[in-house]
């Protein structure tokens, strides 16, 4: 491993996160190391599907950064195209008639705040998705929604001149007068840098810790399974309504509901379970199965299809369903990005540029007051 030197800016983790606010810091002229103890995309950013979604989000600050984000990964894939960025579109379906009332009015709240989104009736389901089961009662089609792979888009954003060190781990921080955070102690030797960023996904809260300073982020466990490689069967990111409310429950105990999308490879996506049990790395068969029953009531075709293999995750859950984002006055010089959970991949570009932001002073692209990291009144384990 090559030395470590010191930085205008160290970034402590190498998934998709911590690799957009190294790059936009980067592009602000600032010099940059990231540091990770795993690989590149080693943890929540490899186990994501790397969807791009304002489709499941409601109006307020997360909508806002997903459309900023939206416009920035449209802008990276035009410079970058390693990627796999796709504009597919999402579809959101419901079975009921309450499903369809509530999906409705989230689509006009959507719209008035800038979400291109269009009504879709029962009879044209086919038009969008041939394949879809017959019994469903009406969807809503979100163009903006898009997909990357998303290790190749976080290895992408670190090629910017920034500096990479893997099976590298921070201990602990080093502090100046007034408590300053100057760099970090790490397996290596101690790094100074004038401020250090904390993108370490789930694993975030513990690193916070590490400073001085309390974080509520908690790990969400979740599973994909992946097909056999099919000709093409679903055209967009297809989810059943009830997706919403489980990305939205602060409930610990297990939800799931149906999520299917294709990738370029041909490959089948199946999710999304959450649940919150600790880092328990399990994989439990009656979980995987509900997944996949679940996804053939929304696509029959996949009844006679092979899953290859499934994986698991842990998202960075934080009890309000925002992240956080932002310099933390409690240990100056130390700023956050954490705290995304599903929806890092999505909201990457439109973090980092906010911290790129912070770092040099300049104006931020949009209010980053909902995500500051002292909005927590007291933190429950």
């Amino acid at each position: 491993m090559s030395e470590l030197r010191p930085s205008d800016v160290v970034v402590i983790g190498a998934g998709v996160v911590g690799a957009a606010c190294a790059h936009f810091a980067a592009r602000a002229g600032l010099s940059v190391t990231v540091l990770d103890r795993g690989p590149v995309a080693g943890g929540t950013t490899g186990a994501g599907e790397g969807n791009l979604l304002v489709s499941d989000k409601n109006p307020g600050p997360e909508l806002s950064l997903a459309l900023l984000s939206l416009r920035l990964w449209a802008e990276l894939a035009q410079e970058r195209q390693d990627f796999e960025y796709e504009a597919k579109g999402g579809l959101i379906v419901a079975r009921t008639r309450a499903e369809a009332d509530a999906m409705a009015a989230t689509a006009a709240a959507q719209r008035d705040c800038g979400v291109t989104v269009h009504a879709v009736d029962a009879a044209r389901l086919p038009d969008y998705e041939p394949h879809l089961a017959r019994d469903l009662l009406a969807g809503t089609h979100y163009p903006q929604d898009a997909q990357v792979q998303p290790a190749l888009a976080a290895a992408a954003l670190l090629r910017s001149g920034v500096r990479l060190h893997t099976g590298v781990t921070v201990t602990g921080f080093l502090r100046g007068p007034g408590d300053r955070v100057l760099g970090v102690r790490t397996s290596h030797g101690d790094l100074a840098a004038g401020a250090v960023v904390n993108a370490a996904g789930t694993w975030s809260g513990a690193l916070a810790a590490l400073a001085g300073v309390s974080l509520p982020i908690l790990p969400r466990r979740g599973f994909v399974l992946v097909t056999e490689p099919l000709p093409p069967i679903v055209r967009h990111k297809v989810y059943a309504a009830a997706y919403a409310g489980d990305v939205a429950s602060d409930e610990a105990e297990l939800a799931s509901s149906a999520v299917v999308e294709g990738t370029v490879a041909g490959n089948i996506l199946i999710g999304a379970s959450r649940e919150r049990v600790g880092f328990d790395g399990a994989f439990p068969v009656p979980v995987l199965r509900r997944l996949a029953a679940q996804a053939i009531e929304l696509f029959p075709v996949l009844a006679g299809a092979s899953v290859l293999r499934t994986y698991r995750g842990f998202r960075p859950y934080c009890p309000d369903h925002l992240p956080v984002v932002g310099l933390d006055p409690r240990a100056p010089g130390l700023l956050h990005a954490c705290g995304h959970e599903g929806a890092g991949v999505g909201l990457a570009p439109a973090t980092g540029l906010l911290i790129a932001q912070a770092l040099t002073g300049d104006l931020p692209e949009l209010d980053p007051t909902p995500f500051a990291p002292t909005r927590f009144a007291e933190v429950s384990a």
